[in-house]
């Protein structure tokens, strides 16, 4: 660096003259440079994430790389501003940028309040900016309580931008300057920046041609700039700081409405309030919600804060619009290298089914149980699709934008109505009922598995398929529809004594070659079949690519701790996956991975390497549990893996070398920071740790699986099938058995079969394609067994 070095004088006397223009504001003057350079948003590693506890404040700030990123408003998928940075010069020798030029840290100020500061210092420790943030908790606003200290006794300069993207698009704002205020406008969307000392000179510009850092470095500010339409526009501001005075403090608002004037008067309103009272409004409110919260009694100290901040962050995440819809994420990963010139959602500002079972079984076991069944009430009111699927994710109104169908994400539900008790007869035939009814149809082959990349036999989504099953039988049983309990648990009992089948190779490439492999696309795991990992990582045997996914049988309780199939995976799973980093075990998702930053740090752009995942860590405390161990190095290396923020993130560096500064061993990438399930799964494992076992294992499904051998099914024979000579479009089947009944289920529905001296006949309709019946006969010690046969009409 050359930050030793006298700049040229000549540059100096072009500075101050830059800096200290003798200038008026002039009269309303475009700027040149329409539209200015792509938008794009900030990176995905933030160090706070902040609302008010109320559902009234309908705005979310978050922070990164010593700044103000994104701001959320009136949804936490609606993206408002980009960035707001501050400029420190002392009219000679430099002009520094908060993000590139000064220390940064970050502090949760109180740790049962989402009230974050920012400290920004000089690196020769000159000077000191210090930013406070709120949301005022009447009041649609980010308020920002700013202190600016020289450390050296000297005066500087203090100029402000701020990088509006109305509406989730930073290509097509309009805005300039209304009686001191700056305003911005999009899509029915208006935003207006204030300041207690109101501004000095003020700026409208476009990024990278007419805006204020441009400007600074190419020496040519032009104040007479007040308004910029229809492009990536940005505001920039001088600070009117008093001369000799060291420690100068003064508040930011940056109020929302759907109309400038509203905005303006929001902005203005929430400057008038006293920022001490408003924080203790806003802090009181995150105080009373989480006396509701219930933590581990053991949990204590650092632990125990990320506790507090992990429920927070959870209940920051619920959109105040559409309830219960928790989005994965307040962040876009990897945004620096993401266009911001469209107005899609982006990010993982989405509603997963996965996701939200995630977030609602954590606030469940910390006594937040409303917020679990809003969570439930979302997925079967606003998400499920009228054929009873969940789509892949949706937007906020359950309109789905991806469309792929993740057969887990179809059961989840199922376990969480269980779980929550949400089992009337209106839930269960409207809702739960259509969505077993699919899973039965289609699995348990999935069109995608967890990571949303592949088709096949997926042993994780097996395990949520069979749970799910389980689950709504006794829900059905319970609304006495005995019918479908019964098929249910025949088709469940089926895959559950099929999944080493289809997903448990004995010819793999690691260690003595059996394991359960990540998914396989037929149904014989051991042909070697080419597996093409769909985020370019490559073409593989599919026996070699592992993940943990099969741990889902043990937290979900298809399978004991110490099945056979189970220990024999765990050895290949860790010596192929497995990281030991300086805050204890992480794993991979799977071996080859490509969602991840670049070898050499870069973002991930559709190719990479995948890194460390917190949760996985989690999940196999989970596992340890079960098994009769401690998990407390689980819970104490997700906490690790946290930011100074208390966030936890998505993907952790996997390298103890850095070929890109701010990547350290262990600490979080640029994906998603803080991740909803990230902090769910560290909630649900502290509790699961006070009670010994994992907690959103399903007795039910335990009870059958693990805790007793499954009952042997009755013999079922299809004896013959004839085509109804007095009825075209029926078919008469007819079988034996010596189960004590039998349901028939087919596209027309399901039937109860009466059978007669081991015997049974029945005829039924005869749809003219093709389809499936299914034929589950019940033993008297509750085995079933399930046949299925293939009709084609003539």
């Amino acid at each position: 660096m050359r930050g030793n070095k006298m700049i040229p004088w000549i540059i100096i006397i072009i500075v101050i003259l830059v800096i200290n223009p003798i200038v008026g504001l002039a009269e309303t003057t475009e700027a040149p440079g329409h539209p200015g350079e792509r938008a794009a948003w900030t990176t995905g590693q933030k160090q706070g994430v902040g609302t008010a506890a109320n559902t009234n404040s309908k705005t979310w700030y978050t922070l990164s790389e010593g700044v103000l990123s994104e701001v959320y408003y009136p949804r936490v998928d609606i993206a408002n501003i980009r960035q707001m940075e501050f400029l420190v010069t002392d009219g000679r020798t430099f002009i520094h940028r908060e993000t590139a030029d000064m220390d940064h840290r970050v502090r949760l100020m109180d740790e049962k309040a989402l009230v974050y500061q920012q400290i920004n210092t000089d690196r020769k420790k000159r000077y000191r900016l210090t930013k406070t943030y709120v949301t005022d908790p009447v009041r649609n606003s980010v308020v920002i309580r700013v202190d600016f200290e020289s450390l050296d006794n000297r005066d500087y300069q203090l100029f402000a931008m701020l990088d509006t993207s109305i509406g989730n698009d930073g290509g097509g704002d309009k805005g300039g300057t209304k009686n001191g205020t700056f305003v911005a406008s999009d899509k029915n969307i208006s935003t207006a920046w204030a300041s207690s000392i109101g501004f000095g000179k003020m700026s409208t510009g476009y990024v990278g041609v007419s805006d204020g850092w441009t400007d600074l470095q190419d020496r040519r500010m032009d104040w007479t700039y007040t308004s910029a339409d229809d492009g990536n526009i940005v505001h920039t501001a001088e600070i009117p700081l008093q001369k000799g005075k060291q420690n100068q403090s003064f508040t930011m608002s940056l109020g929302f409405g759907n109309t400038e004037q509203e905005a303006v008067q929001t902005a203005t309103k929430s400057l008038s309030s006293s920022f001490t009272q408003m924080m203790e409004l806003y802090q009181g409110e995150w105080h009373k919600y989480l006396t509701s919260i219930h933590p581990p009694r053991k949990l204590s100290g650092k632990l125990k804060h990320q506790y507090w901040s992990a429920i927070m962050q959870l209940k920051a995440h619920e959109d105040k619009t559409f309830r219960g819809a928790n989005i994965a994420s307040l962040t876009i990963p990897w945004g620096e290298a993401v266009n911001a010139d469209t107005p899609e959602v982006g990010g993982y500002h989405l509603v997963w089914a996965r996701d939200l079972y995630q977030v609602a079984t954590a606030m469940q076991a910390a006594g937040d149980s409303a917020a679990a069944k809003r969570a439930l009430r979302y997925l079967l009111e606003v998400q499920q699709q009228e054929d009873g699927s969940f789509p892949q994710n949706s937007r906020m109104d359950g309109t789905p934008y991806w469309t792929g169908i993740q057969l887990d994400q179809v059961a989840y539900p199922l376990i969480l109505a269980w779980q929550l008790g949400e089992t009337d007869r209106e839930t269960y035939e409207n809702h739960l009922k259509p969505a077993a009814d699919y899973i039965v149809n289609r699995g348990p082959s999935t069109p995608q598995e967890r990571w949303e990349e592949e088709m096949g036999y997926s042993p994780s989504t097996i395990a949520a398929e069979i749970a799910g099953l389980i689950c709504v039988a006794d829900i059905a049983e319970e609304n006495g529809d005995q019918a479908s309990a019964d098929l249910y648990t025949g088709v469940a009992d089926d895959w559950a004594n099929n999944i080493e089948k289809w997903t448990f190779t004995k010819t793999g490439g690691h260690g003595d070659g059996e394991y359960f492999i990540r998914i396989d696309q037929n149904g014989n795991p051991d042909d070697g079949a080419p597996l093409e990992i769909n985020n370019g990582g490559g073409t593989y045997d599919e026996r070699n690519i592992v993940d943990g996914g099969f741990l889902e049988l043990v937290r979900l309780g298809v399978k004991g701790p110490f099945d056979p199939s189970i220990l024999a995976s765990l050895p290949e799973l860790d010596q192929t996956i497995k990281v030991n980093t300086p805050h204890g075990s992480m794993w991979y998702r799977y071996n080859h991975d490509g969602y991840g930053e670049k070898e050499d740090g870069s973002p991930y752009n559709g190719t990479g390497m995948g890194r460390l995942w917190p949760i996985l860590t989690g999940e196999r405390g989970e596992y340890e549990l079960a098994a009769g161990k401690s998990a407390n190095a689980h819970l104490q290396a997700m906490a690790g893996a946290a930011n100074e923020g208390f966030l936890i993130p998505e993907q952790v560096w996997d390298q103890s070398d850095s070929p890109k500064q701010g990547l350290q061993f262990g600490e979080g990438t640029g994906s998603a920071t803080p991740l909803a399930w990230s902090m769910a799964q560290y909630v649900r494992l502290a509790h699961s740790i006070e009670a010994g076992e994992p907690i959103e294992r399903p007795r039910i499904v335990k009870e059958r699986y693990v805790d007793q051998f499954i009952p042997v099914g009755p013999k079922l024979t299809i004896v013959n099938s004839i085509s109804s000579s007095r009825k075209e479009d029926t078919v008469r089947v007819m079988g034996s058995t010596n189960g004590q009944r039998i349901v028939i289920q087919g596209p027309w529905g399901m039937k109860k079969v009466e059978v007669v001296q081991g015997r049974f006949t029945v005829e039924v309709p005869m749809p003219r394609d093709r389809h499936t019946l299914r034929f589950v006969s019940i033993g008297k010690n509750g085995g079933t067994t399930l046949k299925e046969i293939e009709y084609r009409s003539q």
